[in-house]
């Protein structure tokens, strides 16, 4: 267990809970590592046949990675580091041999939204918004390896509308775009997750294992780099002023420097 992550096992389900209410579950680099050690538990304990992503307090599953992480970046090299982390922890995640599915209440966004986004199945309340609102807030941008996630979630069209107008998907649209298997009443999250998970835990585990290993190595077979795009962006002026702005009341003022 880990401040802020609270893994429990019951049933053959393991249950991963980012336990930051007050913060809407804003991911820490230490939450980020625990989520990375909850996969290699996965994997490792044979009595664990699925695994659930969940935030705690109802407001948020994970409102992104804590703006704190950004205030000492110097240069654009910091943030490809960064994303060069993040990229691990989500590869990770979508390479656990169990089934794994998202449970979202509230805000998912940014890097939570990666995070769902690469598990095998979402489901939602209908209190859920999905998006990456960088454009307005953070001037920073996504990884190649994040914008691919989402491409194959909700195709090019959708990434763009999200990513260029700053826009939060609704439960609905999440669930008409196919992003989410099931909407749920904001009072029936539990039921609407026992279901879901009881169907997968009833299924053939190779078959299930063979299905997320396809789909995986066949997103992933023509990524290309993209160090250069996020360094531009991390070691922009825009972005260290909106870092050091983030939460004062104040719009950003954007330059493109």
């Amino acid at each position: 267990m880990t401040e802020h992550l609270r893994v429990t096992c019951d049933g053959g389900v393991l249950t991963v809970t980012f336990d930051r209410p007050a913060q809407h579950n804003a991911m820490t680099f230490a939450m980020y590592d625990g989520l990375g050690s909850a996969c290699e538990t996965a994997d490792s304990t044979d009595s664990v046949r699925a695994m659930v992503l969940r935030g705690a307090g109802g407001k948020a599953f994970v409102s992104g990675t804590d703006i704190a992480a950004f205030r000492d970046f110097r240069d654009g090299a910091d943030g490809v580091d960064y994303e060069e982390r993040i990229a691990r922890v989500v590869n990770r995640l979508e390479d656990v041999t169990v089934p794994t599915v998202a449970a979202v209440e509230g805000y998912c966004l940014g890097g939570g939204l990666a995070l769902a986004a690469v598990c095998d199945l979402r489901v939602a309340t209908r209190s859920a918004r999905f998006g990456v609102p960088i454009a307005r807030t953070l001037g920073n941008c996504l990884s190649m390896n994040s914008v691919s996630v989402l491409i194959a979630q909700v195709g090019p069209s959708r990434t763009l509308d999200m990513l260029l107008r700053a826009r939060l998907l609704d439960a609905e649209e999440a669930h008409a775009a196919g992003f989410v298997a099931e909407v749920c009443d904001d009072d029936a999250l539990d039921a609407t997750l026992e279901d879901v998970v009881g169907t997968l835990l009833s299924h053939a585990p190779l078959t299930l294992w063979a299905s997320k290993v396809a789909v995986a190595r066949l997103r992933r077979a023509a990524l290309p780099g993209g160090d250069d795009v996020v360094a531009r962006a991390f070691g922009s002026e825009d972005f260290h002023r909106a870092v050091a702005a983030f939460g004062s009341g104040q719009p950003a003022k954007w330059e493109g420097l």
